[in-house]
């Protein structure tokens, strides 16, 4: 970090100089015969020194104000308000400065500089013509990174589209489904009947909604219910899930969010007739909250991705303003997620 600080610092400089000796050159145009005899060019010093550092003022000076003001108002978000104030603020800041560096000049130094009004016009034109061109960039640096941003969310959605359909298809779970079946064929035909059912929801909504990013909170535990049925036949009254989400079900979220939460908690999780793992959904001020109790696998570090939980994380970066919280205690594992008031 010193040293990119170092490098930013050398090129300021730099440039500073660069600006400067600019600046300075500029007061000549307005003296024809300085170039005639160094005595004529050592008496202007003072009007180059003047337009050195007013070029310097303006230009670096606006530079760093643009970017401040680009830091409080986004090009993206507002970008008539962001130009407004950019012109305004390009305006009010150059006359500013070369009225204060007159009056330095002439109350601290008692010099008057000759021409000053026409070489401040020009210095303020020529700023304002590259201060337009800042900007100009500037916004479009800004649209290329949403561009850019657009382009990441469509790989994390891949992605996480990826995983979901890895965890439902890997050999494990689909192992533990068809040893699942496979039992209640002989003990209760219905119950398999409905198993079957329910398995090919869950492959159904992963394919439905591939190409969405966001679904109603009632579509989502649709799907989230199905693969309830099937962790249920699996583990019986081990695994316990308690959900009150009533009034909410309009709300949105991106699709197999809660999912990949409830099998994270399953996966991580010690889950028996003793240690029974219990799951709670709820709404609490507009976030929806997947909690359970923590009684943790001995699971190597190298197995433990945090895929699922990253992903999530993601995408409600770019669907939100609104943070992914997750809170562990000694006792309980909490991910609260916001609910999104978007349109599907």
């Amino acid at each position: 970090m010193a040293y990119r600080e170092t490098i930013i610092w050398k090129k300021e400089i730099r440039n500073t100089i660069l600006i400067f000796l600019f600046g300075s050159i500029t007061s000549l145009l307005w003296c024809t015969n300085c170039l005639d005899s160094w005595d004529i060019l050592w008496a202007n010093r003072y009007s180059m020194i003047f337009s050195g550092l007013m070029w310097v003022l303006l230009w670096q000076g606006n530079g760093h104000l643009s970017d401040y003001i680009t830091s409080k108002i986004s090009w993206l978000e507002e970008p008539a308000k962001r130009f407004i104030w950019g012109i305004v603020s390009v305006i009010i800041y150059s006359s500013g400065v070369v009225y204060f560096l007159y009056l330095i000049l002439l109350w601290g130094f008692n010099l008057q500089i000759t021409g000053i009004g026409s070489v401040a016009l020009i210095a303020i034109g020529i700023t304002f013509v590259i201060s337009f061109f800042f900007n100009a960039v500037n916004f479009f640096q800004n649209w290329r990174k949403a561009a850019l941003d657009a382009e990441t969310l469509k790989k994390e959605q891949m992605a996480s589209r990826y995983e979901s359909l890895k965890n439902q298809v890997n050999p494990h779970f689909l192992f533990n489904s068809l040893n699942a079946l496979t039992n209640l064929v002989y003990e209760d035909q219905d119950q398999a009947a409905d198993f079957i059912r329910q398995l090919s929801k869950v492959y159904r909504y992963v394919l439905d909604t591939r190409a969405q990013e966001v679904v109603e909170l009632k579509t989502e535990m649709e799907f989230v219910n199905s693969y309830l049925f099937l962790q249920k036949i699996r583990f019986d009254e081990k695994l316990k899930v308690e959900i009150n989400l009533d009034g909410f079900e309009s709300s949105m979220v991106p699709p197999m969010s809660i999912q990949m939460l409830l099998e994270n908690a399953i996966k991580h999780n010690t889950i028996a007739k003793d240690e029974p793992l219990t799951i709670q959904l709820k709404v609490e001020d507009e976030k929806l909250i997947v909690s359970n109790n923590l009684q943790k696998k001995n699971i190597p570090v190298a197995e433990i991705s945090g895929t699922g939980l990253n992903n999530i994380i993601s995408r409600y970066e770019f669907l939100s303003q609104e943070k992914v919280e997750i809170i562990e205690s000694e006792t309980h594992f909490t991910v609260n997620l916001p609910l999104l008031k978007l349109e599907s």
